[in-house]
């Protein structure tokens, strides 16, 4: 089962400022990017959480930034589903320039349902395949 997975994208101009290094909330949109992926290569895209009447709300955010990126570079977004539970998942992100380690974060979130209260992913019929993820975290 697919834990983690690796994105590759190319830094555009515009999110690049003046001096030419990227605005340091394009990070916090590749882990959107990185999430998606990863949760696009386990055959769970959110429109099928969505589809269900289920949302990830975003609870928790942070990042550290260790070396710039600039323009036309090539990253390596890589995501990882650090820890699950049955109302709530936590990832965690690191970003690449070939080997060198840009930036690293973690995003903490919970399942809501269409109310936008807390919900028990158990309760839904994406439980079936969600539930194989929990055996591989424990």
């Amino acid at each position: 089962m697919i834990l983690s997975s690796k994105t590759t994208l190319r830094v555009r101009y515009a999110e690049t400022d003046q001096m030419g290094i990227v605005y340091h909330s394009n990070y916090l949109i590749w882990f959107e990017v990185g999430r998606s992926e990863l949760f696009r290569e386990l055959n769970l895209p959110y429109t099928e959480f969505e589809k269900q009447g289920l949302g990830l709300a975003v609870i928790e955010a942070n990042c550290r930034y260790r070396q710039p990126a600039r323009y036309d570079d090539e990253l390596i977004i890589v995501t990882e589903i650090e820890n699950m539970t049955t109302r709530r998942v936590v990832f965690s992100y690191h970003v690449y320039r070939e080997q060198t380690l840009l930036a690293e974060g973690k995003t903490v979130h919970v399942f809501l349902n269409q109310e936008g209260r807390l919900a028990d992913v158990r309760k839904y019929d994406i439980w079936s395949r969600l539930e194989p993820l929990f055996a591989k975290r424990e």
